[in-house]
């Protein structure tokens, strides 16, 4: 796998939200024209990008913001159960100081903490655009 994509309407806030995960910023670059608009299967795409990368550099996200055509709701704040890609996991190493990091940056916890067997804590958060977020700090 190279990336998921994720289409966003505030591509600064996505980076902001996903850096103060540990994600690091690998470039940003405007799209448009013939070429992308091939590949994406949009006429007169007009769209600012933004490649993040894990740490190790194994995983990426690019978010895509849009200005033409305008975008529309992909159903971005269904619920865990709805069909489509639903979340993203993080291995973190200290599960309260990452989410009061991304609390000032609008992280909402969805329901509890919750310790499997006293093996891992984890959580899910709402992120930026009702991304879902599971956080996992593994306690072994």
């Amino acid at each position: 796998m190279h990336h998921v994509g994720m289409t966003v309407t505030d591509l600064a806030a996505a980076v902001a939200f996903f850096e103060e995960l540990g994600m690091e910023l690998e470039g940003k670059a405007h799209m448009e024209g013939a070429f992308v608009d091939g590949v994406i299967g949009l006429e007169g795409s007009n769209s600012d990008i933004a490649m993040m990368k894990t740490p190790d550099g194994r995983y990426r996200i690019e978010f895509s913001q849009f200005h033409a055509p305008r975008s529309i709701d992909g159903g971005s704040r269904a619920p865990i159960h709805a069909l489509g890609l639903r979340h993203i996991a993080f291995t973190i190493d200290d599960l309260d100081d990452t989410l009061a990091r991304l609390e000032p940056h609008g992280a909402k916890l969805v329901k509890n903490i919750e310790t499997y067997k006293d093996v891992v804590r984890t959580c899910y958060v709402c992120g930026p655009e009702g991304i879902l977020i599971e956080l996992c700090e593994y306690l072994t």
